[in-house]
């Protein structure tokens, strides 16, 4: 199993690790929607943490996978962009304890957390898809111009430009920065603080609010199916 499911009182927690760059393939998305399912239908779930270890929290999709054929890129692409979409609609307050690199598909999973703490040790945060010779697709377009600030969505996006973990605060894909040791019980002592809303009420507000987002979302990946082609050149 590469994510683990624990729970703390009213907290659920994820914990993300394959042992190696923390990439979404096929089997891990699946281990991520399994936990979902437990989080929506338990009730007593109040708040949601996803998280990494040390040094990784996700290095985006599985290259392997990627790499083996337009058909295998597409379906990947595809699955991890509604794995993303539901994220960012979930019932629950949703903290990212974000413990290190954060790059394409997890930095999309940043964008569709509610509340985003990331560590101060060295590591590279942002939508670098553009430099491996990949389109952003639309879905993910949609996301990130719901949650980077203006100024730097073009730098982000279009060119593919990286940001440290402080820089990721100002670009929008973080809320704050901390010393590496506290990432982790920060974000489940923010998580305790969401857990005291009211379920209902996050969870029809966040519906209310992202409805146009996240149908745009998802919208947007069957429609690029078709003119996705594979990765051009090596990650930077």
């Amino acid at each position: 199993m590469s994510v683990c499911f624990e729970r703390d009182g009213a907290i659920a927690v994820l914990r993300f690790d394959d042992g190696k760059a923390n990439v979404l393939s096929h089997a891990v998305i699946d281990e991520f929607h399994a936990h979902l399912d437990e989080v929506e239908s338990d009730e007593t779930v109040r708040a949601t943490v996803i998280m990494g270890r040390p040094g990784r929290f996700c290095a985006g999709f599985d290259l392997a996978t990627m790499n083996r054929d337009a058909e295998s890129m597409r379906s990947l692409v595809a699955a991890g962009g509604r794995l993303i979409a539901r994220l960012f609609v979930l019932p629950t307050p949703l903290v990212a304890a974000c413990s290190g690199h954060a790059l394409a598909a997890g930095a999309l999973m940043l964008l569709a957390c509610d509340e985003r703490l990331a560590s101060s040790a060295e590591a590279k945060i942002g939508l670098n898809e553009v430099t491996i010779g990949l389109a952003l697709p639309s879905w993910a377009v949609a996301l990130a111009r719901y949650r980077l600030a203006g100024v730097h969505f073009d730098r982000c996006v279009i060119l593919g430009e990286l940001t440290d973990p402080a820089s990721a605060v100002n670009a929008g894909f973080v809320d704050r920065v901390l010393a590496a040791e506290s990432v982790e019980e920060e974000s489940l002592r923010r998580a305790r603080v969401l857990a005291e809303l009211d379920r209902d009420s996050v969870a029809i507000t966040k519906r209310r609010s992202r409805v146009a987002v996240a149908q745009a979302m998802t919208d947007g990946i069957d429609a690029d199916l078709a003119a996705m082609s594979q990765p051009s050149a090596k990650p930077s």
